[in-house]
């Protein structure tokens, strides 16, 4: 397959007349020139992007959390209904729902997913017969719809600091050390060749730091993932546990590094922020669910400020939207800090933000970050341009984060076209399914 670019961006820069050749998944040969008669054509092409931070199931339910009930509603209110939902899914149901998900995220710029899975037990809290049932919809659903995926089974053994006792709605995420072992030996079994398999202790209230030391010595060289300094009310009973705040402590006792993603870290001191950006990590921002669920305003100015690394996730998937993310990510810093441009250093924000979390979430989920470049997997975006306006340039960046229009017109994953003409190959089919399924559900 052969591709012709109006503009694309290149490694070395944006660049005009373009044709990308690609065999068996990976590009092949990138030169100047102009298109030919059997040519795809494409009027901007981009490398893709990692959608590092998902937790598909949720899409069943999204925009069902808007409504008040008679006291002040938080994040841990939200978390009971998504208890209620999570403890009524089927496997069929749950591969249904994820499918929709993934294809929503390919027609929104996202060629890989790191999906952060802890329901994994029947309703009742017993295991499947076969124990990774559930991870096996979650792969099923991602070569359904063609994204790549690098999956992330959870660690879950408590209910809250000290440790508490799991609570009746956790029953479906629970693994001691042994069961998660075998689990996880499972998932490598299903992998596809462009697939990764690393892990995630949910948080430090569901896993001691015993546990997370335990697991990131026997499970080297993998992507680790972690719920961190969400919320206040987090940071506050894990000072009332151990006199440490949740980074601290957990840095403190286990060596993180540049394989962890330390999810959200909303609520850090200045001298956390700076050991974050020094040990090499990245932190999963995901900030249209952090925007709906109250969270709070990630201190993006002096991270980026000490070259710290981020990538961006859908999380609770209420929306799904690559650009969607990275625009929200710096709004939420303008209203903070009543000022413009934040995430720029100099130059385009746009630009500042794309690339940022292009190497960023790769990096999180274990893979190759995409570029148009002879050897890499052709994991490519193109978009159009209503207006038609004559750029080449990191405009066109921020057009498509900050503006309206620039839209998807086609992705291809691994080679595969699997979106054309913003719309995703399989849409009608998958969409059907998780129709019936929320239907049911809801």
């Amino acid at each position: 397959m052969t591709l012709h670019a109006k503009v694309a961006l290149l490694p070395q820069g944006w660049m005009r007349d373009i044709r990308v050749e690609v065999t068996a998944g990976h590009i092949t040969h990138v030169a100047a020139g102009p298109a030919q008669a059997n040519d795809h054509r494409a009027d901007i092409l981009l490398p893709g992007l990692a959608n590092l931070h998902s937790h598909a199931f949720q899409r069943g339910f999204a925009g069902l959390t808007e409504q008040r009930g008679p006291t002040p509603d938080s994040f841990w209110t939200w978390r009971e209904m998504m208890y209620r939902f999570a403890l009524s899914l089927s496997p069929d149901q749950m591969q249904a729902i994820a499918a929709l998900a993934y294809a929503e995220m390919l027609e929104a710029g996202f060629t890989r997913v790191g999906e952060f899975h802890y329901l994994h037990h029947a309703p009742d809290g017993r295991p499947y017969a076969d124990p990774a049932e559930m991870s096996a919809r979650i792969f099923a659903a991602a070569e359904q719809t063609g994204i790549s995926l690098t999956h992330l089974p959870v660690f879950y053994a408590h209910g809250g600091f000290g440790p508490q006792p799991a609570g009746d709605g956790q029953r479906r995420f629970l693994h001691d050390p042994e069961s998660f072992a075998r689990l996880v030996s499972a998932c490598d079994a299903m992998a596809r060749p462009q697939d990764r398999v690393g892990l995630a202790p949910h948080s430090l209230r569901a896993a001691t730091v015993r546990h997370i030391a335990d697991l990131a010595q026997a499970f080297t060289q993998r992507p680790l993932h972690i719920h961190i300094a969400e919320q206040d009310r987090e940071v506050q009973d894990c000072l009332a546990f151990c006199g440490q705040r949740p980074v601290e402590h957990l840095m403190s006792h286990v060596p993180v590094g540049p394989d962890w993603c330390l999810i959200h870290a909303t609520h850090l001191t200045e001298g956390e922020t700076q050991a974050i950006a020094r040990s090499g990590a990245v932190v999963g921002l995901c900030p249209v669910t952090e925007a709906n669920l109250g969270d709070g305003v990630f201190p993006a100015k002096p991270y980026l400020g000490a070259a710290g690394r981020f990538g961006i996730g859908t999380d609770s998937n209420v929306a799904i939207s690559a650009a969607g993310e990275l625009q929200m990510l710096e709004y939420s810093q303008r209203l903070a800090l009543r000022a413009r441009n934040i995430c720029a250093d100099q130059g385009s924000t746009g630009a500042r933000l794309f690339h940022a979390a292009r190497t960023g979430g790769a990096q999180a989920l274990g893979a190759d970050a995409p570029r148009l470049a002879s050897g890499s997997a052709a994991d490519m975006v193109a978009l159009t341009d209503a207006l038609a306006l004559d750029m080449a340039d990191d405009r066109l960046l921020d057009r498509w984060i900050f503006g309206k229009d620039l839209g998807i017109a086609d992705v291809w994953v691994q080679g595969a076209h699997v979106v054309k003409a913003g719309r995703h190959v399989d849409r009608d089919r998958i969409r059907a399914a998780a129709e019936r399924v929320c239907r049911a559900l809801i």
